[in-house]
């Protein structure tokens, strides 16, 4: 196959599991860019949580932040920006407390990360994994007409399909799905990857079959199946690898550099 650019979500994938970039997988973010072949990072993250990675790595590419909200180009501006408003944020968040949920919520508008506990336990791994400060506060602390990327509810495990359900229930316009056994994130109407990498594709006039992806959660799933060549980590959930044939090594493993090697475009 004839891959064109190349997609990647963050955590579970691009980073193993001690949050850093395997030596093999620089290498082949670092031989894509010298073939001229686009690397994006696709990400729930924020911008200002991928940005450590640049400066740790020393390369720049373009960013899909929020799951597909927030797109960000290699210069680092902004190209595409979309969400919904601080009084669906409010609703939300009401009703997450009001139910009682065992989770604390996040709130991400561009380069903003509002949190309702700083020193709740979760937050703080969160902080130490992006290596960036949360801000704490509530709602109120988004500027007037500020669009919100992302509302991300961080749960406990046994918790989470159950939050899950029930938010879906009472926000069944809004895209609402887990990225790890302990996050889950709440974005605008039919924001996905895939809808992020579908913009990007078609400002570059790449056909999606001619793009790779790489993930590893049930956030990827809609971006994998939207590309010519996906390709699903090891340590993925189970039922997903029943979906996806192309299921490579862990994230812990030289499985991205693998992949590309033998698609031949990387030595």
């Amino acid at each position: 196959m004839d891959v064109k650019i190349v997609f990647s979500d963050i955590d579970g994938t691009l980073l193993n599991s001690r949050h850093r970039m395997l030596d093999s997988t620089h290498k082949a973010i670092m031989d894509l860019q010298k073939a001229g072949i686009p690397f994006v990072i696709v990400t729930a993250r924020g911008p200002s949580g991928v940005r450590p990675i640049f400066k740790r790595y020393g390369f720049v590419c373009p960013m899909i932040c929020y799951s597909g909200a927030l797109i960000i180009d290699e210069n680092d501006r902004i190209v595409y920006s979309e969400g919904f408003d601080a009084e669906d944020a409010r609703s939300i968040i009401s009703y997450i407390e009001e139910s009682g949920f065992d989770c604390t919520w996040n709130i991400y508008s561009e380069e903003l990360w509002i949190v309702n506990d700083r020193s709740d336990k979760r937050i703080r791994k969160e902080e130490e994994i992006v290596e960036v400060d949360a801000q704490e506060g509530s709602i109120d602390l988004l500027p007037e007409g500020a669009i919100v990327g992302k509302l991300l509810c961080m749960c406990e495990p046994e918790a989470i399909c159950h939050i899950e359900e029930e938010l879906k229930k009472r926000f069944p316009k809004l895209s609402i799905v887990k990225s790890s056994d302990i996050l889950l994130e709440v974005m605008g109407r039919e924001i996905t990857k895939a809808s992020g990498i579908e913009r990007v594709c078609t400002d570059l006039s790449i056909p999606l079959e001619s793009a790779a992806a790489f993930g590893d959660h049930y956030n990827d799933a809609q971006m994998l199946r939207a590309v010519g060549m996906p390709f699903l980590m090891g340590n993925a959930p189970k039922d997903m690898q029943k979906e996806f044939e192309c299921v490579i090594g862990s994230n812990d493993e030289p499985s991205i550099y693998n992949a590309l090697k033998k698609l031949g475009i990387i030595d």
